[in-house]
């Protein structure tokens, strides 16, 4: 897209080819022109001042984040808004902000984040920021635009083979505890066949009881969804998440490794607990406990979910909010 934007009293001037660098000047045009343009796209675009504060918010940014103009115009990007994260949970609007750096230098960032969307789950965005000038070439400010980068659940062909069974959660849209049982019975079989071992992880929601004692039943379901959003946007395609009931979640990973096993668990962690719901001005946050598991020739698809759960207790049992594999707390330092 832009390699650069440049504002001069006849228009817009955009940069579009990075090597030759051919502008395109739109004269003569009124300011509902370039309004009605940026809102046709289907990517996410917004404007910022010197100090970030968000100064246009196209149709894109409200459809991908869920806020509107009205929540974020005239407000600082960094002020629990977006508020993106890397995949390791490093808060990029306190260090590192892609819009910050280039102001600072001139030069367009490209970056995959996650963002966070008003419902309260994580998003995963390949974003694009590059400086703002004015006619004499003076940086006034900073573009950011952003796409969804979801790898969604690629069980279409499941779905469609068992379209006459109810197997979606109906809450969450993802998998409920039946197709949580078939997925688990074919990647037994997998293994039996081609050696390769899956992963299992099991997570609860931790003092979820506390969430619906205190804000009730309906924002419970909220933090529900938010969590099976953010599990389904940032695992792999071939994952399978399911929701077994009430605040339990299982996800399934094919042909998985420990490492593979410590970086899913990790990365959920750190992006679920960077994740948050506004209450009526009041924030709301959550974290969950997590277990995980890796298969072997010599178990049951029952004994590694069985061995998955006792990792879940031992994160309860210390203290909530962290992950366990083999024995041993493997969260990433923060």
């Amino acid at each position: 897209m832009f390699e650069t934007l440049n504002i001069s009293r006849r228009g817009l001037i955009l940069g579009i080819d990075r090597d030759k660098f051919v502008p395109h000047i739109l004269e003569n045009l009124d300011k509902s022109f370039y309004m009605t343009v940026l809102d046709a796209l289907n990517d996410g675009v917004y404007f910022v001042n010197r100090k970030r504060r968000v100064l246009y918010w196209n149709k894109g940014a409200e459809r991908l984040s869920g806020f509107t103009a009205e929540d974020v115009l005239g407000k600082s990007c960094a002020d629990h808004t977006l508020n993106h994260v890397d995949d390791e949970g490093n808060c990029l609007c306190l260090q590192g902000c892609p819009l910050a750096a280039c102001m600072r230098d001139g030069q367009s960032r490209e970056v995959d984040v996650y963002m966070h969307h008003k419902a309260g789950h994580r998003i995963p965005v390949s974003i694009r920021s590059f400086p703002i000038r004015n006619e004499v070439g003076k940086i006034t400010g900073s573009v950011e635009v952003f796409k969804d980068n979801s790898q969604h659940l690629t069980m279409v062909s499941e779905f469609e083979s068992l379209q006459q069974e109810v197997v979606t959660d109906p809450l969450t849209g993802v998998g409920n505890r039946r197709f949580a049982d078939i997925s688990l019975d074919r990647l037994q079989v997998m293994q039996s066949r081609e050696y390769k071992p899956y992963g299992v992880i099991v997570a609860d929601i931790d003092n979820f009881k506390s969430i619906n004692d205190t804000w009730g039943h309906g924002v419970g379901d909220r933090v529900i969804v938010a969590i099976a959003k953010t599990m389904a946007a940032i695992l792999r395609p071939s994952d399978i998440v399911c929701r077994l009931g009430g605040d339990e979640f299982l996800i399934l990973l094919p042909n998985a490794s420990p490492r593979g096993l410590e970086i899913v668990g990790n990365r959920l962690d750190l992006l679920i607990k960077e994740s948050w719901m506004d209450l009526e001005g009041e924030m709301l946050s959550f974290s969950v406990s997590i277990g995980a598991a890796l298969s072997d020739m010599g178990k049951s698809a029952e004994a590694v979910v069985e061995q998955a759960d006792k990792q879940l207790y031992l994160s309860k049992a210390e203290g909530r909010g962290c992950f366990h594999l083999d024995g041993k707390k493997l969260n990433a330092s923060r």
